[in-house]
Parts: structure tokens; C-alpha cells; sequence
């Protein structure tokens, strides 16, 4: 089992619930973000340290939940205060930007990380297009395109050109080149059945980024390897990436008090202004690709809005108690699952920076070597029914 950590970067000095979107900016201060920014850097490169194989950043945009509008710049940093976790780019949403820009960024940060980069393609959260004006309903069609342009940019020796439904390029040859040939290893979000189809079709890695349910995520496991068997390739556990909040502590009991109050952050302040746009986006496009879609995911964001912790804990859906505890958790998603890369977010809303430190290092020392072992040497995923 290997360890990917993601932290969201968020501004935390915001108060009030509610707000919509976008959040006012005047609420920003930037001698506290400029102290957020060198604390969450550190934090970051601290989790190569405590022991995480992958470090992930993603992309925001008008909103506190998180201070990467650009994630490049900040995998940049860590690439270059690092040397063995691998620099996971989960987040550029490459619907919505120049896709040989994209090319071209990773290229250099795989360079610079002497080729650790984990190229992450993600079509985003329904907002964001609204944030950069984008029709949510060319988001398949633009990501689509971009993908493969993006490949061919990476791999092709000879000025090349593009002429595309959304993309068109006279001529196209990238400097650098990535330092992994062909290309890096490519991650792709796989929570709903459009994008699990295309993250086999590409031949990715697939993250279920969000587990609101285990019906939902094993449908999209399911999809995800029944496209990836007709495109001529088997995923196998370290194919599969499945994403938790996580909280560790001495005791069960400060584990679930620190959690619950950065829950109540995270959903009742840094969370509403991106539900307010994100109804609205999903109400009025085919952001996703079909009626089924849409319900799955309308059900999920609201049944896990609902749910209580102790409901949460006893569904499998966070990591949360003791390192014993944490032990169980992971040993059971994977029973259910067989996946081979797990996704943890310790920052959750606005837990306090020493509680994650100590979940790191609760992690490193107790929990990391006591399930190194699963994944390892497995046929492939487990078959379930959804």
C-alpha cells in the first residue's frame, strides 16, 4: 500500500457561514496568507518525512476552501525541497486552460523533480467553469481533446499540428520534453461513469476522490476496469487510488473532537458558497454525461453532507481514532476494495496545525508500517457487484 497527501491549502481566518459565491475577498489578509502559504509549504514537504510516497496539490478558484489557483507553482516548491515522494499534480483542470500550457508546465516540473511527477488530469468540480466562464457542457469534450493532444505533445519528436472541435494549433512541439518517456504516469479523477471510462480509455491511474458511498465507489471501479479490459489492458491495485479525511490521535476521543470541529468548519464556512454555484451548475447544464450520472452525484453530495461522524466512521467513509483504530480502517477499505494507493486529507477545514502534524507522525511511526504490506502481489481488484 502506498500513501498519497493532499492538502487543500485552505484560508482559514474567514468567520462567517453561508456565504455565497464568490466569497468577497475583502475577508483575505495578506500578511496571514503569506504565513499560511510558507506554514502550508512546509507541511507539505514534511509529509515525504513522514513517510507519504505521493504529495498532491489541486486547483481552486474565488473561494477560502484553497489557496492553489495554480497548482504547479506550489508542486513546484515542493519538488524542489524533496527528493523521493512522488509529486502528485491532482488538480489542474484542463478544461478550463491552454492544454500545451498544461504540457508544457509538467514537462518542467518533471524535469525539476528529476521525473517524480504523478500527471494528474482533472475535469474539476462543477464551479470552477462557472469561475472561468467555461461552458460546464463542453467540459467532456474539451477534456477529452486536451488528453490526447497532450499525449501526442509529450511523445511526438516532430512538429506536429491540431485541428480539433475545441483545440487548434499550426504547429506544436514542446520544449522540454518530459524527463519520463513517453510521458509520466497519468492519474485521472474516476468518480462518476464518464470519467471512469475515459481514465481507462487513457490508460490511467484512477482516483476515487471522494467515497460517499461503497455502492458508488465499487460502480465506479467496476466501469473503470470493464473499459480499461476492452481497451486491451488489466488495472491492477496500485491502478486505483481511493480517497479519506483522516484524523489520528492518542485517544479515540480527541480523534473525533478534532475532526467534528473541523467538519463543522469545513462544511459550514469553507464549504457553502461552493455548494451555492455548484446546485446551480448541476441544475442548469449536462455537466455530467447522462441522467444516471447526474442522480448518482446529486445523491451523494447530498447524503454525505448529512451524515454525522460516529455515521461516517461506522460507514468506512473516514479514517478517524486512535492508530489502531486507523489500522482497521485502512485493512477494511481494502478488504472491500483491493486498491493499492490511498489518498489522505489531514487538513480538514480548520484543524489546527500541530493536530496534523501529530496525525503524520502517528501515521509514520504506528499505522504506515502495518499495512505496508496490503496490495502487494495481488492478482487484481476484487470483483463486486453495484
Amino acid at each position: 500500500m502506498k500513501f498519497s497527501y493532499t492538502h487543500h491549502m485552505p484560508y482559514t481566518e474567514v468567520g462567517d457561514p453561508g456565504q455565497d459565491w464568490p466569497v468577497p475577498n475583502k475577508q483575505f489578509d495578506p500578511k496571514r496568507g503569506a504565513e499560511l502559504y510558507r506554514d502550508y509549504i512546509d507541511n507539505k514537504v514534511f509529509a515525504e518525512e513522514a513517510g507519504f510516497d505521493w504529495i498532491a496539490s489541486n486547483e481552486h478558484h474565488m473561494s477560502p476552501y484553497g489557496l492553489m489557483p495554480n497548482p504547479n507553482l506550489i508542486g513546484a516548491c515542493v519538488a524542489e525541497r524533496t527528493s523521493k515522494a512522488k509529486i502528485l499534480q491532482s488538480g489542474v483542470i484542463v478544461p478550463l486552460v491552454n492544454p500545451l500550457r498544461v504540457a508544457e508546465e509538467y514537462a518542467m516540473l518533471d524535469m525539476i523533480s528529476g521525473g517524480r511527477l504523478v500527471a494528474g488530469f482533472m475535469r474539476g468540480i462543477p464551479h470552477e467553469y462557472v469561475a472561468y466562464n467555461v461552458d460546464p457542457d463542453e467540459s467532456y469534450g474539451r477534456m477529452t481533446e486536451a488528453v490526447q493532444l497532450i499525449k501526442k505533445a509529450w511523445s511526438e519528436p516532430e512538429p506536429f499540428g491540431w485541428e480539433g472541435e475545441f483545440y487548434q494549433f499550426r504547429a506544436v512541439s514542446i520544449w522540454p520534453r518530459p524527463l519520463q518517456q513517453p510521458y509520466p504516469e497519468i492519474l485521472m479523477s474516476g468518480s462518476s461513469d464518464g470519467s471512469a471510462r475515459l481514465a481507462a480509455e487513457t490508460g490511467a491511474t484512477m482516483g476515487v476522490l471522494r467515497i460517499q458511498n461503497y455502492e458508488a465507489a465499487h460502480h465506479s471501479i467496476n466501469t473503470y476496469k470493464e473499459h480499461a479490459r476492452k481497451h486491451g489492458w488489466e488495472p491492477k491495485p496500485e491502478n486505483v487510488m481511493l480517497a479519506m479525511n483522516c484524523c489520528v490521535a492518542p485517544t479515540r476521543e480527541e480523534a473525533m473532537d478534532t475532526l467534528s470541529r473541523g467538519y463543522d468548519y469545513f462544511f459550514g464556512v469553507l464549504g457553502g458558497g461552493i455548494r451555492t454555484a455548484q446546485r446551480l451548475v448541476v441544475q442548469k447544464t449536462r455537466y455530467y454525461k447522462d441522467d444516471g450520472d447526474a442522480e448518482r452525484q446529486s445523491r451523494k453530495f447530498s447524503g454525505h453532507a448529512q451524515l454525522t461522524l460516529e455515521e461516517r466512521i461506522e460507514r468506512g467513509l473516514v479514517m478517524c481514532g486512535t492508530p489502531e483504530d486507523a489500522i482497521q480502517q485502512i485493512t477494511r477499505l481494502h478488504d472491500e476494495f483491493g486498491h493499492g494507493l490511498q489518498n489522505l486529507s489531514i487538513k480538514i477545514g480548520n484543524i489546527p496545525d500541530e493536530k496534523v502534524i501529530q496525525t503524520m507522525e502517528l501515521l509514520r511511526d504506528e499505522v504506515f508500517p502495518a499495512v505496508r504490506h496490503l496490495g502487494i502481489e495481488e492478482p487484481g481488484l476484487i470483483e463486486a457487484t453495484a
